[in-house]
């Protein structure tokens, strides 16, 4: 059962998602930030492991139940990725779920991704000996490529 306080938590933490809505500029920081968000709510297996087959007719109470529950947070994983992104990204998605929704969008955005790392790793050939560079925090962004699976 859910508290207010954790409500509360969700829904600051979930801010961060509506401060940049995906626009086909900004995978990268996007998935970072679900991931965050995901992270926070124990629910980031959704964007790791694909549905499983509903259980047999037979199966017990308990293990329908678990399916049943799996089922409802991964459709709330969803909607939360929909409303991070702009109408033209949605119409496109909205049909799928989380983990297909993400396999999607790491095809489309493929090549995006591939140039953000050549740009990460030029900036950490721009460190010095001393370790200092004008660059923005090149170990974030790489760290956020390498968790992008596939690409």
């Amino acid at each position: 059962m859910t508290t207010p306080n954790q409500t509360m938590n969700n829904s600051s933490i979930r801010s961060i998602l509506e401060k940049e809505k995906l626009n086909g500029n900004n995978f990268l920081d996007w998935y970072r930030n679900l991931r965050i968000v995901l992270r926070a709510e124990q629910k980031l297996y959704h964007l790791e492991e694909a549905l499983p087959k509903a259980p047999a007719a037979n199966a017990t109470a308990a293990v329908r139940n678990a399916y049943t529950r799996r089922c409802n947070e991964q459709q709330e994983v969803a909607c939360l990725m929909l409303a991070s992104m702009i109408p033209e990204l949605q119409k496109n998605l909205e049909n799928l779920a989380a983990f297909d929704m993400l396999r999607e969008l790491k095809v489309m955005f493929e090549q995006q991704a591939e140039h953000e790392l050549f740009d990460t790793v030029r900036s950490f050939h721009a460190y010095g000996p001393t370790g200092i560079s004008h660059a923005s925090d090149p170990w974030s962004e790489l760290d956020t490529y390498l968790t992008v699976e596939g690409l």
